[in-house]
Parts: structure tokens; C-alpha cells; sequence
């Protein structure tokens, strides 16, 4: 497949990285300047495992991947949820009538930005599990498994979304068709909203935040609330099972070592973080139904205010 990553940071150069070595034609799309030219010069370096590579993958800012001659098949987007209307403006001249895209962005709701630019079917939801982490200009740690789900959102298109499925398995990247992605979606939710926001308050990895006393209380709590959102949009979610889910991720041996995208993105980066995608979300669906999110709202507050604190807002 001709693919572009549409948002090259930790997650898109993981997926850009193993898809290319997994002889698709891969092409990378960001907005940061200095990761781009390290690319292009240097190649895509990764620590993969505990191997030291390097895979030479055309990167391009997004300001002029227009001017590029590059026929998509299919979009994986992973840019941050505030930049996500600028990219699909930026790529729209490279998608056909038959592109496909894929959104595995944190957070709830981006169908309906990926609506303006892409025609319903052929748009596909999905949830990852893999990690990744960011370690300078054209630089990334990749470790441990992960794994894909995704699912078409218009009716009739199950064919095509078994085939994203197909390529992204080529790359060993441990993808699935999903019957109910949205249940999904809202179960990756509860865990990045109950462990980003934390470690990026705490400054702390993930195990060393399941390693407090007061964790489970408060993960507890959070999970309550959007466990409360889903419902009221008929998207049930077993508690236990998700509790369970965010507890493997303390396991040092995993991805407990991990410090997660938000604290990257503020404490390593000083970068605006995904927050109102995530937690503020659920706050303002809450009002929307009713509902009492005052964990949610907390917590989106304390890392708004965090961003003013580091200037970064």
C-alpha cells in the first residue's frame, strides 16, 4: 500500500517505521521541522527492542506534502486532537475517492472533524495499544507488544477494513476487526484518562503511579465517570475488566516504565497536551447529559493549569 502517517511524532513514526519495513511505501507527514530534517538525513532512528536501527523514510512537513506527487491508498492519522482539522487540510489534495483513513487518535469524538475532508465510508475508527516514546529529532524508543483494533464506520465497508487490517498485520503490528469499536475506543478512554493526566500531575511513570497507595482510589473514580458518559450513549463497559486493563499497565516488565504521551508532551516537550480530547470530553459531555464528572473536571484543570505554570499556554 502507498501509506501516509499523517502526525510522524512517537506513535506515527512507530507504525511509519514498521510499516515501511514491511515493504509498504511509506511517507511521513508532521509539522516539527527539525524532526523532519533529521529524518531525511538521517534516517529514522530506533531503538527497537533493545536493536539499534535506522530505515530511510521520506518525511515531509505538512506545509508542503501539497506539492508532493503521492497518490494515498490509505491515511493513518496520528496527529494531536487541536492539530487534526490543519493536517487534513494539508494532505487533502493526496487522497482520491478511494483513500482510506484511518484515525487512531487518543481521545473521543474526531469522526466528526474527519467528516469535512473524507467521505463517510471510507472512513475507519480504531484503538492501539502499542507504545512508543520520542527521544529527540528523528529518534524513538520502541518496546514491548501492542496491539490494533478497527472497525468501518459506514455499513458494507467490512471488505475494506479487513484489508487495512491485512496491511497493518504484514508489519506485525497485531490488527483485528473490531464489532464494536466504540466500546474500544472508550475503554483505551478510561486509560489514558486515569493514567496520562496522573503521571503528568505526579511527574511519574506508570509504574511508579500504580506503586501509590491512593492510585486505585482515584483511578477508580475516574473510570466511574466516563464509564457514566458511555452508557448514556448506549456504549456499555464492564468496570472490572477495565480496571484490570489499566493495572497490567503498571508491570515494570511491560510498559510500566513508560512515562505516557501527555507527560512528553508537557514535562519533556513543553507542548500544549490532548486533555480537553481526553478528560475535558467527558467534563463537557457531562453537561451535556447531566452527569457528574468532578474527577474528570479536576484533573483537566490541574493540567491546564500546569500548562500555564511551564508557559506553555
Amino acid at each position: 500500500m502507498k501509506i501516509i502517517i499523517a502526525g510522524a511524532g512517537a506513535m506515527g513514526s512507530r507504525f511509519g517505521l514498521m510499516l515501511h519495513r514491511a515493504n509498504h511505501e511509506v511517507v511521513l507527514v508532521d509539522g516539527w521541522q527539525e524532526h523532519i530534517d533529521a529524518i531525511n538525513k538521517n534516517g529514522l532512528q530506533a531503538n527497537f527492542n533493545g536493536e539499534k536501527i535506522v530505515e530511510n523514510i521520506s518525511a515531509y512537513n505538512q506545509n508542503e506534502i501539497a506539492k508532493v506527487d503521492f497518490s494515498a491508498d490509505l491515511v493513518i492519522l496520528f496527529t494531536k486532537a487541536m492539530q487534526l482539522d490543519s493536517m487534513l487540510q494539508s494532505i487533502n489534495s493526496l487522497l482520491h475517492e478511494d483513500t482510506k483513513v484511518l484515525c487512531l487518535l487518543n481521545g473521543i469524538g474526531h469522526e466528526d472533524m474527519i467528516k469535512k475532508y473524507v467521505p463517510y465510508q471510507n472512513i475507519f475508527l480504531g484503538n492501539t495499544m502499542w507504545t512508543s516514546g520520542l527521544q529527540g529529532p528523528g529518534k524513538v524508543k520502541l518496546f514491548g507488544d501492542g496491539s490494533i483494533d478497527l472497525q468501518n464506520l459506514a455499513q458494507g465497508q467490512e471488505q475494506a477494513a479487513n484489508t487495512i487490517v491485512e496491511a497493518l498485520n504484514r508489519a506485525d503490528l497485531n490488527a483485528k476487526y473490531s464489532s464494536n469499536i466504540l466500546s474500544s475506543i472508550y475503554k483505551k478512554a478510561c486509560v489514558n484518562g486515569s493514567v496520562n493526566g496522573l503521571c503528568t500531575i505526579l511527574e511519574c511513570n506508570i509504574a511508579s503511579l500504580g506503586a501509590s497507595s491512593y492510585a486505585n482510589t482515584i483511578i477508580s473514580q475516574i473510570v466511574d465517570e466516563f464509564i457514566a458518559i458511555a452508557s448514556a450513549q448506549n456504549i456499555f463497559l464492564d468496570k472490572d475488566e477495565v480496571l484490570t486493563q489499566i493495572k497490567s499497565s503498571f508491570d515494570p516488565e511491560t510498559i510500566g516504565l513508560h512515562y505516557p504521551s501527555m507527560y512528553q508532551d508537557l514535562i519533556d516537550n513543553k507542548r500544549l497536551t490532548e486533555i480537553d480530547y481526553i478528560n475535558g470530553v467527558i467534563v463537557r459531555k457531562g453537561k451535556q447529559y447531566q452527569i457528574s464528572t468532578p474527577y474528570c473536571n479536576f484533573l483537566t484543570e490541574l493540567i491546564h493549569s500546569k500548562e500555564e505554570i511551564l508557559g506553555v499556554r
